[in-house]
């Protein structure tokens, strides 16, 4: 594949479904590539902001989808293009860090969330927490960057994750409500773009109270609003 468009900029920080198109004999970990144009219409109707192509801030932006896309799709991180994998290192909130293959193997939501009263990532897999929050926000979870407060080499930057709160979660109701998390990063980077580190800080604990702000639901109530996620995640990776 080629490593650079025709606007000169290296491709993993380019639009991720063209990193996508020119991703070939990648060992993609559900078989077939993502599909992000449900992604794509939520954050054309929700982002707060619409940074310019070419911006430092459409540059971080594309990098971190298109790091946020590999580790969730491509299941050999020596395949993944946004980072250098034998240096790369990654923790939150001042916590222990973690390499590429730790996020290869446990997923991000494990690794960043860790053991908690409402999340015991220990008991999870990679693919049970990644069902868990699909079932969570069945219309997606978006992440969008607010502000690049410094650029390269240590980039740093706020940004927002959000989803609607209309499917249960861990046999909580759902309340509707959109649940948002505002948090700050600071990403190392080489001359080329690449990740060498990244560094996230955000409350965890906000997140998850909100999650189970809407209490317990009883067994009919469980049975009654049944995410089919589990089935359509086997056949389907529209994101």
């Amino acid at each position: 594949m080629s490593a650079t468009q025709s606007n000169n900029l290296p491709l993993w920080v380019q639009d991720r479904d063209r990193v996508i198109a020119e991703s070939t004999d990648v060992e993609w970990r559900y078989q077939t590539p993502p599909d992000y144009s449900r992604s794509k219409e939520n954050l054309a109707k929700e982002s707060i902001y619409n940074h310019l192509e070419g911006t430092l801030e459409a540059i971080v932006q594309n990098l971190v989808r298109t790091f946020e896309m590999e580790v969730s799709f491509k299941a050999n991180p020596q395949q993944w293009l946004s980072i250098v994998n034998e240096n790369f290192r990654v923790s939150t909130n001042g916590g222990v860090e973690y390499t590429a293959a730790d996020l290869s193997a446990q997923g991000t939501y494990n690794l960043f969330m860790a053991d908690s009263e409402h999340y015991k990532a220990s008991e999870e897999s990679f693919e049970s927490s990644a069902k868990v929050f699909h079932t969570t926000f069945p219309q997606g979870f978006p992440w969008e960057v607010l502000e690049v407060f410094s650029g390269p080499p240590n980039v740093t930057f706020k940004w927002r994750h959000w989803g609607h709160f209309n499917g249960q979660y861990k046999g909580h109701a759902p309340t509707g409500e959109t649940v948002e998390i505002i948090g700050m990063s600071i990403a190392k980077v080489t001359d080329d773009l690449k990740v060498i580190s990244l560094e996230h800080y955000f409350d965890n604990n906000l997140f998850l109270e909100k999650l189970t702000s809407g209490g317990k639901q009883t067994n009919a109530e469980n049975q009654k609003s049944a995410c089919p996620f589990s089935s359509w995640f086997k056949k389907s990776h529209k994101i």
